[in-house]
């Protein structure tokens, strides 16, 4: 019952007219207090004067309060705008009061007019002082009312500067979720030791056990907008070994364009904060004219890259979208998908790259305008033991659509290729590298436009070691990993992908686009911190094991091969690298030769004949080593 009252008679605001003529009745009485100030309190009220003054100074404070809007705030809510307004308006009403006085001494209007400027001085500083503080004793009435009945989390934020100072406010307006804030954390010397409205802000090597037992704190708050990855990695290896859920604010666009509350974003840390990876900003104008009313074809489609860059393209005003890949099952799921958001001219179709004829008949039915190219097979260790299958779907696969773009004059052709391609240690690696060699050729053979998009790992991409460490992770470990000191860049599949649409407008063929990956990350390294963010320690609750380097694995990526150099685009994330013009005809007949070769099933010689078009493929602990030079 005491709830229900709660909230019939305070969550909801109250109505404007109430404020007004609370507020009246507060001046009235002011201006009664103001004459018994002046006079000592042994002033006896004459009610003859009072019926002429009490009827000006009500209607003169109705209008003002009018004019200002002062009465129009949600008291629960005032602040120092609300206060502003209240300050205004008491002033106003002092001035006509005292112009008021001025005319009748001058025209002798009335002499019970002729108010003491000594009190209508006194009932403006009654007014500010009495209007202002019932709004604030109102409030903290409010905030006591409520707090009260529930007790919620107790809260350090990490961050004393404007993002900590805009959480606090969130949090002390949110009654729903009810959070104490108990104080703040700062790495800057200057605040430390300070109080910030009225907490205590604590040196970040104060936060031990023993501080966070003895406050009773539940959840510590990063709320840092603009915080260096290096530097947000420490404080959360650091949190992470205190009994407290680390979370994180979110950046202050998404919040703003959101729907939900900042407090309801608020989320737990997860591996994708840890990789510092900005926002990235495009040009949506210039995609949209790009793309409005083209027929694209996307191989590959039903995979991490392909079905992302799929949604991303749907989302402009393309004439149709052509979705082929061999994946019945995927392919079938990203249909649904499509279905379900209700976007037309979206055809999928399940082909096999590999297959010359019926990827020619796609192509003459719907005569695609642009093609992106993200069939492949990715995985190390598995293409290294079927060498066969990798230069069958990257090599030839890649071939044959391209020769179809080619016969077909279609006008641009972009392929996602990957940094394994950058002086391979691997079969796959080498055959991207191939693939790289031969699209770049063809610039030169027709009206066409080939471009070649090249970066690291993706998050959440199939195979990816995040997945698999959270897998390992809930079965209670260990995590596996092949070498301590391995190092891998990433970035997330949207970003990877909006990248590579870009990357299609301002290329005019023959490049290879090579986007910032950031720094590299030590997954040693990664893999702490997922331990650390499942709320786990190492090695008492989940140990690491070393496995040792699988064949064709190399310990650090690179992202431009021997020789090659970047130039600048007009977008800072993404490079041209600078690469050796290669004859469209040699390449061509090395690539047939190889195809050829591969057909007899030898797998040795297929990886010779590999070695031979690109003599930088150096393989690493694997059995092909002895076909190095």
């Amino acid at each position: 019952m005491l709830k229900r009252m709660r909230k019939q008679f305070f969550i909801r605001s109250a109505p404007s007219w109430l404020v007004l003529a609370i507020d009246l009745y507060w001046v009235v009485n002011n201006f009664l207090f103001a004459h018994l100030i002046r006079f000592n309190f042994n002033y006896s009220l004459d009610g003859s004067v009072l019926k002429i003054q009490l009827p000006v100074v009500i209607a003169i404070s109705v209008f003002f309060f009018l004019i200002t809007g002062s009465y129009k705030g949600i008291i629960r809510h005032t602040g120092t705008r609300d206060a502003i307004k209240v300050t205004s308006a008491s002033f106003l009403i002092m001035v006509f009061l005292m112009v008021t006085v001025l005319l009748d001494n001058y025209l002798n209007w009335n002499e019970s007019l002729n108010i003491p400027m000594s009190i209508i001085v006194i009932h403006f500083l009654l007014n500010t002082l009495v209007l202002i503080g019932i709004r604030f004793l109102f409030k903290i009435f409010y905030d006591i009312l409520f707090s009260s009945f529930k007790t919620g989390p107790r809260v350090l934020i990490y961050g004393a500067g404007e993002a900590g100072l805009l959480t606090y406010s969130i949090f002390k307006n949110d009654k729903a979720n009810n959070s104490q804030i108990v104080g703040f954390i700062d790495d800057d010397k200057k605040k430390q030791g300070k109080r910030l409205n009225g907490l205590i802000i604590y040196n970040s090597e104060e936060i031990t056990q023993e501080l966070i037992t003895s406050k009773n704190v539940t959840r510590i708050i990063i709320a840092m907008q603009y915080i260096k990855q290096a530097r947000l990695i420490e404080i959360v290896a650091q949190l992470a070994t205190l009994s407290v859920k680390v979370k994180i604010v979110p950046p202050t666009k998404s919040w703003i364009n959101s729907p939900k509350s900042m407090s309801a974003q608020i989320k737990s840390i997860n591996i994708e904060d840890l990789l510092g990876r900005s926002v990235i900003e495009l040009d949506s104008a210039e995609l949209q004219n790009e793309f409005s009313d083209k027929v694209v074809l996307i191989t590959g489609a039903a995979g991490s890259i392909g079905s992302e860059i799929s949604r991303q393209l749907a989302n402009f005003n393309y004439r149709h979208l052509i979705l082929v890949d061999q994946a019945e099952s995927d392919l079938y799921n990203l249909q649904q998908y499509f279905n379900y958001k209700k976007h037309k001219n979206i055809t999928c179709i399940v082909a096999d790259v590999r297959n010359q004829k019926r990827m020619d008949s796609i192509f003459e039915k719907f005569k695609p305008e642009i093609v992106f190219h993200a069939a492949a097979y990715k995985h190390v260790p598995f293409m290294e033991e079927n060498p066969y299958e990798a230069v069958l779907v990257n090599v030839f696969g890649t071939k044959t659509i391209a020769d179809l773009v080619l016969k077909h004059k279609v006008k641009k052709f972009v392929m996602v290729s990957t940094d394994k391609a950058v002086n391979p240690t691997n079969v796959m690696g080498a055959t991207k590298r191939i693939a790289e060699m031969y699209i770049t050729s063809l610039q030169a053979n027709g009206t066409s436009k080939f471009i070649t998009t090249r970066f690291g790992n993706v998050l959440g991409s199939s195979g990816s070691v995040i997945p698999l460490f959270k897998t390992q992770i809930k079965n209670g470990g260990p995590i596996t990993l092949t070498h301590k000191d391995i190092t891998r860049y990433f970035m997330t599949i949207p970003e990877a992908c909006q990248l590579v649409l870009e990357a299609g407008i301002m290329g005019n063929g023959g490049e290879i686009f090579v986007f910032d990956m950031g720094s590299p990350i030590k997954i040693y390294d990664l893999a702490l911190n997922m331990i650390q963010l499942s709320n786990l320690k190492y090695p008492e609750d989940i140990d690491i094991e070393i496995t040792g380097l699988r064949p064709g694995e190399k310990i650090y990526e690179e992202l431009l091969g021997d020789g090659e150099n970047t130039i600048p685009t007009h977008h800072n994330k993404i490079m041209i690298a600078k690469v050796k013009t290669l004859d469209a005809k040699e390449i061509g007949q090395k690539i047939n030769e190889l195809c050829d070769s591969n057909r007899d099933l030898n797998f040795e010689q297929t990886v010779a004949k590999m070695k031979e078009i690109v003599p930088e493929f150096i393989s690493n602990n694997s059995i092909y080593e002895k076909f190095d030079l």
